[in-house]
């Protein structure tokens, strides 16, 4: 990336639409505008003579002809959100303007923005730091309001003011202690050496309490992953509908009616659950239905845990004892399903801790008590605000995984007396790992792995 070059894209989803927008950054962003905008009327202006944040009505204009009826917004640097020079021009919606439009620009100048090149400038020219960058990833793909709330948190900067503290009460220890290696005759006095070692284990006790996030973070972000399982017409697909609220899976009273693997994702109790509706269990019939429970199968060993739906209008079967012992280490619910009729299923789980829920499909009863089981399940405990602020990812926790085990050991050398050049290799092993998160300390990979994921536009 070339920090003279002026970046352009479609910063709206593709497809026909009321408007779609297009985003201009960089150093020559007023200058290719105005090559393409005529302005209309007596109070508009061109890009590069409009006061900052004003929005100017006009025409593009590629060849004497004009392309399209626009409004262009003018924001100067820095009060950007790139801190560059930007433009916004709001087009008719649609594939075609918009790529003409698009195409205009790109010949008067502009090259065609990487995944997430806005935001990676954002985060190079100081205006977030790398925690808030992914959290606009974050927000872009939240499911639920739980998952927005915690991207919010995270891109307001609630998570980077622990991380800097936390780095920044590693780099004080790590200063005391190379002073006294520039000064070995005087040694650690030990009023100063327990502060020091309390300090550290402070930020271990916090590092801990930031792992204990992960989990929920990576749900809020990812989502969790439910196989639904069980005997042909047992009512899955059923299940699957209630669970969504509408109509997914074909329902049918005839045995075998699903054949491959259907995928949504629900919103159980602010949580984002991709629930997985599999072919019924048992021996195929026919090559399809071999193909549907070969992907059933697959299904089952990626879920993060089952709901096992069991007939309660027939005893239970050969076949359902074999699904029952068969499932027993997966984390699971067993939902007996058509309540609505005689009774006549009788489960005896070997577990005491599964927790079984009745249900009717048909008519909806039940349906909450399972979303609360669901719930429990995967989130112990209540979701609470505090939480949501400081959610980690996956990367924020191997960045903390390392430091912590750093930061442990400088502690136990510090505390047994050992050399301080350990000690501060170290300490200063654990301040890069913490430093990481926020982007204090990055590599060019880094930075590619992360704003890759990104879609273009932002």
């Amino acid at each position: 990336m070339l920090p003279d070059e002026t970046i352009v894209a479609i910063a709206t989803p593709l497809g026909e639409g009321g408007l779609a927008v297009l985003r201009l950054s960089g150093a020559h962003a007023f200058a290719i505008a105005d090559k393409c905008f005529s302005p209309v009327g007596k109070s508009s202006l061109k890009p590069s003579a409009a006061p900052t944040h004003t929005i100017q009505y006009g025409k593009i204009i590629r060849d004497g002809n004009v392309i399209d009826e626009v409004l262009l917004a003018v924001l100067r640097a820095p009060r950007t959100f790139t801190r560059e020079d930007t433009v916004e021009i709001s087009c008719h919606g649609g594939i075609l303007p918009a790529k003409l439009v698009l195409d205009t620009l790109l010949t008067n100048g502009a090259r065609l923005a990487e995944p997430g090149e806005f935001t990676k400038r954002a985060f190079l020219n100081g205006r977030i730091d790398l925690a808030q960058a992914e959290a606009v990833a974050d927000v872009i793909h939240s499911r639920t309001e739980l998952a927005l709330a915690a991207a919010n948190e995270q891109l307001a900067g609630k998570l980077s003011q622990r991380i800097n503290k936390l780095r920044d009460d590693l780099m004080l220890t790590l200063a005391h202690v190379e002073a006294h290696i520039d000064f070995p005759d005087e040694d650690i006095s030990p009023d100063t050496k327990e502060k020091l070692l309390q300090r550290l284990e402070d930020g271990i006790s916090f590092m801990d309490e930031l792992l204990r996030t992960a989990n929920e973070g990576q749900i809020l972000r990812r989502g969790i992953r439910a196989a639904i399982i069980g005997r042909p017409n047992a009512g899955k697909s059923s299940l699957l509908n209630q669970l969504l609220g509408r109509d997914r899976a074909i329902v049918s009273p005839i045995a075998g009616t699903t054949r491959d693997t259907i995928e949504e994702t629900a919103n159980i109790r602010g949580l984002p659950v991709i629930f997985i509706d599999t072919a019924g269990l048992r021996e195929a019939r026919d090559e399809i239905e071999v193909e549907g429970i070969r992907r059933s199968r697959e299904s089952l060993a990626s879920a993060e845990f089952i709901l096992h739906v069991l007939d309660a209008s027939e005893p239970l079967t050969s076949a359902d004892e074999i699904y029952l012992k068969e499932f027993a280490d997966k984390k699971r619910i067993l939902v007996c399903n058509k309540t609505d009729l005689p009774v006549k299923l009788e489960v005896r789980s070997q577990n005491s801790e599964v927790r079984m829920v009745d249900v009717c499909s048909l008519s909806g009863n039940g349906i909450e008590n399972l979303k609360d089981a669901i719930k429990s399940l995967v989130w112990a405990g209540e979701i609470k605000a505090e939480m949501l602020q400081v959610a980690i990812n996956s990367r924020h926790q191997e960045a903390l995984n390392r430091a912590r085990f750093t930061a442990r050991q400088a502690t136990d050398a510090l505390r047994d007396g050992m050399t301080l050049e350990l000690v501060a290799m170290d300490l200063r092993i654990a301040a890069n790992a913490v430093g990481e998160i926020v982007g204090k300390t990055t590599t060019e990979d880094l930075l590619d792995s992360i704003f890759s994921a990104f879609c273009i536009g932002k």
